[in-house]
């Protein structure tokens, strides 16, 4: 029996604008984090840090020959981030990233080994990108929409493209089956890399 699940309390006091309804629970909530409660918030809005707390070192991580920047999409996300810490320590966040071409495009939609490869293509971009090979990064999370279908396939391409670059041992891993953000993506990676300058 299918349970129906009732629509939001919008109360009277209810605030509409640019097409946003702001319920009085959400205002209240954005208003606790510093923001205006029914309106669009300013960008720099919020630049609180503890006092006398410096934030990390942070730069984005690009490979625009290979791949466009997502926000040009309208994601709120980089395709990744340098930290570095002290003692020469630098780590690499690679966002989740897929078979997308340098203008955003999906490339190979059900072609799922083709997806794979271009997505070992884009990310050994973003690593050379900071000076970084694949001998760097110490784990992967992949994402596959398919996970019961395709997982065969991952593992012997991931095996192939890992005995092929010379890595011993692999890097840690975790595999999900998830709905990637766009329908034709079959495969998605993210991953993380640590380099002592």
């Amino acid at each position: 029996m299918h349970k129906s699940i009732p629509a939001p309390n919008l109360s009277l006091d209810s605030y509409q604008d640019n097409g946003i309804v702001y319920s009085e629970a959400e205002k209240r909530e954005r208003a606790a984090l510093g923001l205006p409660a029914c309106e669009p918030s300013p960008t720099g809005l919020i630049k609180k840090l503890p006092k006398g707390r410096v934030p990390v070192a942070k730069k984005a991580i690009s490979a625009p020959t290979v791949l466009n920047e997502a926000g040009e999409y309208g994601s709120a996300f980089t395709r990744g981030l340098r930290v570095d810490l002290p003692g020469g320590v630098t780590h690499l966040f690679i966002s989740g990233t897929a078979a997308v071409g340098p203008n955003g495009e999906t490339l190979y939609p059900g072609d799922f080994r083709a997806q794979l490869w271009r997505t070992y293509h884009n990310i050994t971009k973003l690593l050379e990108s900071e000076g970084a090979t694949w001998h760097d990064v110490v784990r992967t999370t992949c994402y596959l929409r398919d996970i019961e279908r395709d997982y065969n396939e991952f593992n012997r391409v991931r095996n192939e493209f890992y005995r092929a670059l010379g890595l011993d041992p692999f890097p840690a891993s975790t595999g999900i089956q998830a709905r990637i953000c766009r329908s034709d993506l079959l495969v998605e990676i993210e991953a993380l890399a640590i380099l002592v300058r």
